[in-house]
């Protein structure tokens, strides 16, 4: 299994946050986010790699890894450190190719079956989800911490969990199995985005 470490709190620059992408990447990384995932889902190919190669350059000046979502061929270009993979993106097989077997792949599961088939196909980790109803997807029926338990007696790779967590609820998260949470909403709306960012680790790392 290749050895790289997230930390609990997985940074997510979205689009629907106010600030420019390489501006909200530089405050996660200033509350100590280790890794990135660059998701502009609305943004042109262009922008998308404009974005990746500057942030790519402010994490690594920082220790910490960039992945991209969705676009194994940004990512290359980019030299981010890998790539997340929807159910609906290019095959994990393929962005293997293209990316090579250093780089991080991570993809998104939302049940059992699919965790356990990313696993078999060679993801480094998987993203699990949505944990809460609500969120920027308004989800009205989450997966729950049921079956993330379920996933994590299932499968051995790191788990991330998204979808609806806030800081009040990163514990109960991490103790259902998740190795890292992906917040989006309760960090961008923040006021001071790395004193957040810090406050969510923290919490993650507070004794239960």
């Amino acid at each position: 299994m290749k050895s790289f470490a997230f930390g609990p709190f997985y940074g997510m620059v979205d689009s629907a946050a106010r600030q420019p992408p390489v501006e909200l990447a530089r405050l996660l990384l200033e509350g100590g986010a280790r890794v990135i995932q660059l998701r502009l889902k609305e943004a042109s190919a262009r922008d998308q790699f404009v974005a990746a190669v500057a942030i790519a350059e402010l994490c690594h000046k920082s220790g910490a890894l960039l992945l991209v979502n969705d676009r194994p061929d940004i990512a290359l270009l980019a030299g981010a450190d890998g790539v997340h993979l929807g159910q609906e993106d290019v095959p994990l097989r393929a962005a293997r190719r293209l990316l090579g077997t250093r780089a991080i792949i991570g993809v998104s599961t939302h049940n059992l079956e699919q965790a356990v088939k990313a696993e078999s196909e060679g993801a480094d980790y998987i993203g699990f989800g949505p944990m809460y109803p609500g969120g920027l997807k308004r989800t009205v029926t989450p997966v729950g911490l049921e079956s993330l338990r379920d996933v994590r007696a299932a499968v051995k790779l790191p788990i991330v969990a998204i979808g609806a967590i806030r800081q009040a609820n990163v514990r109960e998260v991490l103790n259902a199995g998740a190795n890292s949470v992906a917040i989006i909403s309760d960090v961008i709306q923040a006021e001071n985005i790395p004193a957040k960012v810090r406050a969510v680790i923290a919490a993650a790392e507070r004794r239960s």
